[in-house]
C-alpha cells in the first residue's frame, strides 16, 4: 500500500444534492458529507462524474466546496473535479477550487475533442501548474474517448504536484506497471477493483457505491490492513450484488445512488436533465440490495 496515501483512503465521489426543482441544495451537501465522514469516508470527491460537473456552473462548484468544507473542517480531505474539454477553463476552475477551499484536484483527461497524448500531457502539466494544490489524474477513457497512457502517466508522475491516478482504465496491468515504477498513489475508481488494486499496492478507492455503503466499503480495507484478508475477500463479495445493482443496471450511478439515496431519507434530490430520475421498479431493486448487504 502506498505509504502516505496523499487525499486518504476511503473516498465517496459525492453525488450533488439538488432541490426538487432543480437547484443547488447546499444544505443537503453539508449533511450528506458529514453523514459520509461520520460513517468512514476520510475524502470526499465533489463535482466528479457522479457529481454531476457537465450541468453545474462554475458558481456552483465553488459553492459545493466552500459549503461541504464548512461542514467537515479538516475531517476529510476535499478533492474539486475540474476537467473540461477547454484547457484555459480547466485552468480557471482549478484556481476556484484552490480559493474555495479544496485540499486536491481531480483531472480528466480532455474529452470530446480526443487530443493525441502529447497534448493531453500539455494540457494536465498546465493545470497543474497552475496552482498550489496537488493533483489526482482521472483515467476514464470509456467516458472521455481518450487513455491517460501508462507512458504518459509515467512521464508525469515526475511532476510535484501529480500524485494520484482514479484509475477506471480497467487495465490492470498497466495499473500494476505504473504503481511498480512511480509514487503515484492509485485509486480503485470501479467498485470491483478496490480490494484487488489495494492488494498490489493501490491507496484506497474514489467509490459512487460509498454514497449508499460507505462503512462497508471502508471495513474491506480496514480488514485487509488488520492482515485478515480472508474477511477482507469476504466484504468485498457481499458488497458485490449492491456495486452491481448501482453501478451494472444500465444507468449511470448518479440516478442509481440519487434513487437509493431518496429511498434512505438522506439528501439527494433528482439528477439534472438530461439524466432522468430512477422508476419505481429500480429503485425497488436497489433498496433491496442496500437491505441485504446491511442485514448481512
Amino acid at each position: 500500500m502506498t505509504t502516505t496515501p496523499p487525499f486518504g483512503r476511503a473516498l465517496c465521489a459525492m453525488i450533488t444534492p439538488f432541490t426538487p426543482d432543480g437547484a443547488l441544495d447546499l444544505d443537503g451537501a453539508q449533511r450528506l458529507a458529514g453523514h459520509l465522514v461520520d460513517r468512514g469516508c476520510d475524502g470526499l470527491v465533489l463535482s466528479g462524474t457522479t457529481g454531476e460537473s457537465p450541468t453545474t456552473t462554475d458558481a456552483e462548484k465553488s459553492a459545493l466546496i466552500t459549503a461541504v468544507r464548512e461542514a467537515v473542517g479538516d475531517r476529510a480531505r476535499i478533492v474539486a473535479g475540474v476537467g473540461t474539454p477547454d484547457t484555459a477553463h480547466t485552468v480557471e476552475l482549478a484556481r476556484r477550487a484552490e480559493q474555495a477551499g479544496a485540499d486536491g484536484l481531480l483531472l480528466v483527461a480532455p474529452y470530446y475533442s480526443r487530443p493525441p497524448q502529447d497534448a493531453v500531457e500539455a494540457h494536465i502539466r498546465e493545470v497543474a501548474d497552475s496552482t498550489g494544490l496537488p493533483v489526482a489524474l482521472y483515467d476514464i477513457p470509456a467516458r472521455t474517448g481518450t487513455r491517460i497512457e501508462p507512458d504518459t502517466l509515467l512521464r508525469l508522475a515526475g511532476h510535484p504536484r501529480i500524485v494520484a491516478v482514479k484509475d477506471c482504465s480497467y487495465d490492470f496491468l498497466a495499473a500494476q506497471k505504473v504503481i511498480s515504477r512511480t509514487g503515484l498513489a492509485y485509486y480503485a475508481g470501479c467498485e470491483e477493483h478496490n480490494l484487488a488494486l489495494y492488494a498490489v499496492g493501490g491507496a484506497g478507492y474514489v467509490s459512487t457505491v460509498a454514497n449508499v455503503a460507505p462503512d462497508h466499503l471502508r471495513a474491506v480495507l480496514d480488514a485487509f490492513d488488520a492482515g485478515d484478508t480472508a474477511l477482507a475477500a469476504r466484504l468485498q463479495q457481499a458488497a458485490i450484488p449492491l456495486v452491481e445493482a448501482v453501478m451494472a443496471s444500465g444507468l449511470p450511478g448518479t440516478v442509481t445512488v440519487k434513487a437509493l439515496l431518496t429511498a434512505l431519507g438522506l439528501p439527494a434530490g433528482p439528477p439534472r436533465p438530461p439524466l432522468r430520475p430512477a422508476d419505481g421498479p429500480t429503485t425497488d431493486r436497489l433498496r433491496a440490495a442496500h437491505a441485504a448487504l446491511v442485514s448481512a
